[in-house]
């Protein structure tokens, strides 16, 4: 993303004033296979394509019913969507392993699947106030930015957690962000931060990292519905940043979107997010690339609450793209 679009955005003042950004700033995801829409509407203009976030099958992977390798197989025949972001717990020792990835990489071209994105947990955190963790965070992502270019993906997404006051988090995690973003540069990957908990979920606090590390290739990855800033000893979210206003302000950085979803109403629509203001946030931000579809929810099994987010998607999309 240029430049002159961040400097666009964020001369707007509040959502109210989100103007429409000419096709010329748009953003382009390099790979996309834009498809006829649900009504048979073309869709080379529409400003998204559809991904499927792996996370959205993790019970099924988790308890073995399906396995890493079948993920695009599934993706494309249960589906219908041409592109997918991996988990890296799903596949954790097979980094390195090129039979491995030969082998899910086969299966990707047999169905006519893109590899988009890989999300990385487990790898420590690139805001942790010690350096020598920190750098060993940085080290360790190595391997997944390298698997990432060997699978064709554009993008990894890291974690920018850390334990301290706001500022000494955030100059942690530029510090740990310019260092892992200079080695994914080589390899010509992304890596982004998604509002994953804590102050990552602070969109201002966020982009203010962003801002500082000034790294074409490091970016955000804006999830509809992870806003929560702090949790009580139960896990419950006892304070919450506004996902609306949040996903505004990581938009100037995004390389990639994800549309979380939880509960659905009668009308398929998603009870958490409003689908049309979102998509519409996302839209006028100049944004054009892939909207992941993330199902999390617990009163429809996986496959029929990532069938519900793709029929909402489809149909917002029609309506405002």
């Amino acid at each position: 993303m240029s430049n002159h679009r961040r400097k666009f955005i964020h001369q707007l003042t509040g959502l109210a004033g989100v103007a429409l950004i000419p096709s010329s700033l748009y953003s382009c995801a390099g790979g996309m296979q834009f498809h006829k829409g649900p009504n048979g509407a073309d869709l080379k203009n529409s400003f998204f394509e559809i991904s499927l976030a792996q996370w959205s099958l993790h019970k099924a992977l988790f308890s073995k019913k399906i396995d890493n390798l079948d993920f695009p197989v599934i993706t494309k025949k249960e589906f219908g969507i041409n592109a997918v972001e991996y988990v890296n717990a799903f596949f954790k020792d097979k980094a390195k392993d090129t039979a491995y990835l030969n082998e899910l990489l086969k299966r990707c071209n047999d169905n006519g699947v893109k590899n988009h994105l890989i999300m990385c947990d487990g790898e420590g955190y690139l805001g942790d106030l010690d350096s020598n963790k920190r750098l060993k965070a940085v080290d360790n992502h190595k391997k997944w930015v390298e698997a990432a270019k060997y699978l064709g993906c554009a993008t990894i997404r890291v974690n920018a957690h850390g334990v301290g006051t706001a500022d000494e988090v955030q100059k942690a995690a530029v510090e740990g962000l310019s260092l892992l973003g200079e080695y994914a540069a080589q390899e010509k990957i992304n890596v982004v931060v998604e509002n994953h908990g804590g102050y990552s979920s602070d969109g201002s606090w966020l982009t203010t990292v962003m801002k500082n590390v000034d790294h074409k290739n490091v970016g955000t990855l804006p999830d509809f519905n992870n806003f929560c800033l702090k949790r009580d000893s139960k896990n419950q979210c006892i304070e919450e940043y506004d996902r609306y206003k949040g996903t505004y302000e990581m938009l100037a950085y995004a390389k990639a979107v994800s549309a979380k979803s939880i509960d659905f109403d009668d009308s398929g629509n998603c009870v958490e997010t409003d689908y049309l203001r979102m998509l519409k946030i996302v839209k006028d931000s100049g944004f054009k690339g892939y909207v992941g579809i993330e199902y999390e929810g617990e009163k429809l099994g996986e496959y029929e609450g990532i069938k519900k987010t793709k029929a909402l998607l489809e149909r917002v999309r029609e309506t405002i793209g």
